[in-house]
């Protein structure tokens, strides 16, 4: 594991042809170092990634764009300001789907990541780069964003852990909002118990995001190593159709070993979950629409030379220049489901099956502790595999949107890999702000393997 600048920068120069990284300033590096090594922390000596749509200040925040291949953020988002204060040392910007839309980190402005197990697969998206400095070493921790899966997603497809929190259960300031009512910050690391000591330091109110909840803390790394899970659920339902036979091999396995180490499994039913990717792609683009709105390359931002005739086409030609396909696919997507004539019959009647959504899982949780799914329902697909065909993209999160509709704590863990080698990933799904539960019982997965 990287231990001091100087071998981060050689394995990051030994693993360019990966692309994990967007932006490695030495200068800024070594200034921000030097004056870590002073700060005694939880986080003294360690080396974090940071998503590129997390502000950083003094490093760019381009959220794979080309549309802000030149800004650079002004302040710390507070994760950021936490992580410092805590003597954690940021090494860059790591890579990912544009304005974290994707599932591939192939619909990066700045070329595709590639999976650091097998450089001729993905490595998930769209938090890619962040899960891929993990795997690949470069880094002690990482940050990732969540909306549908993009934490767990790729820690499952590089064979690393990844934990999307409760919404709310840590501050969105400083993140380039995507999704507002379904985007979390949260770890990817090694293993479990990093994944509790980075989510200790970043977890909290904060005075600065309305939507972060003012509900304490719990010690979950002093609580990690005692595992209160006694009753898994497990939705078969779910597991009989499309899911890649070694995946299913593994799953079986797991449930098998937590059986002799003395958990109930017990079936549930999630009726509503067949509707969430249908949910999750009208909801997230609609929120994607708005929120995107702000990038017109009047305040900041692309701005192409060409002549625009009115304000309109000024807006225009600069969001033409300066969004990839991907983006645009669901900014209009986002744009149609809320226009006149069709919010009722999509975005209206989507919210309301997210409340059934939400009301599966809190109807399965007064009979279990924990849920247990796939991450993904096949191991990592070859690079341009799937970059043309976009619902073949959407449906690698089949089995992690769901968390992101319903507000609840994901974790995916590692279970072994397929047949080629390439890694799976086990989802435990918590109740609200129980991630303690669900790193205990990622914990004894871990340990199992």
């Amino acid at each position: 594991m990287t231990t001091s600048i100087q071998d981060f920068l050689k394995k990051y120069n030994e693993t360019r042809d990966l692309n994990i990284m967007t932006t490695v300033d030495e200068p800024w590096l070594n200034e921000h170092a030097a004056k870590q090594a002073n700060v005694q922390g939880a986080l003294s000596g360690k080396l974090i990634a940071i998503k590129d749509n997390i502000n950083v200040k003094g490093l760019p925040n381009t959220c794979g764009s080309n549309f802000l291949k030149n800004y650079i953020a002004p302040y710390d988002a507070t994760v950021i300001e936490r992580i410092k204060k805590a003597g954690g040392t940021i090494v860059g910007k790591a890579n990912l789907d544009e304005f974290a839309m994707g599932s591939s980190t192939e619909y990066s402005a700045f070329g595709a990541t590639k999976n650091p197990i097998n450089p001729d697969h993905v490595p998930g998206g769209s938090s890619g780069g962040s899960a891929a400095a993990v795997a690949a070493g470069l880094v002690d921790y990482a940050l990732g964003s969540d909306t549908g899966g993009s934490i767990r997603q790729p820690a499952g497809f590089c064979g690393v852990v990844g934990l999307k929190p409760t919404y709310g259960r840590v501050s969105r300031y400083g993140l380039t909002a995507f999704a507002s009512s379904l985007d979390q910050i949260g770890p990817i690391t090694r293993t479990v118990k990093q994944s509790a000591e980075l989510l200790q330091i970043i977890a909290g109110k904060d005075e600065k995001d309305a939507t972060s909840t003012d509900i304490d803390v719990d010690d979950y790394i002093g609580k990690i190593d005692n595992d209160t899970v006694k009753t898994i659920g497990v939705p078969f339902h779910l597991l009989k159709d499309g899911l890649h036979p070694d995946v299913k091999t593994r799953v079986d396995e797991s449930i098998e070993k937590l059986k002799k180490s003395g958990k109930t499994i017990k079936e549930i039913t999630l009726p509503h979950l067949s509707y969430s990717i249908a949910v999750y792609y009208i909801l997230a683009t609609a929120e994607a629409s708005s929120n995107l709105a702000r990038f017109d390359g009047v305040r900041y931002g692309a701005r192409t030379s060409k002549d625009a005739e009115s304000i309109n086409d000024f807006y225009s030609v600069n969001r033409e220049f300066g969004f990839g396909a991907e983006v645009k696919r669901r900014i209009m997507l986002g744009t149609y489901v809320l226009s006149s004539g069709y919010y009722d019959a999509y975005y209206a009647k989507a919210q309301k099956v997210r409340r059934l959504i939400y009301e599966d899982f809190q109807k399965a949780y007064k009979d279990v502790d924990t849920i247990i799914l796939p991450t993904c329902p096949t191991p990592a697909f070859k690079l341009g595999e799937h970059v043309n065909n976009p619902m073949a993209m959407y449906l690698s999160d089949i089995f992690t949107v769901s968390v992101n509709i319903a507000g609840i704590p994901g974790l995916s863990v590692p279970i072994g890999d397929a047949a080629d080698g390439l890694p799976v990933g086990l989802q435990i799904l918590g109740n609200l702000y129980e991630e303690t539960r669900i790193l205990q019982l990622g914990k004894t997965i871990e340990s199992l393997q």
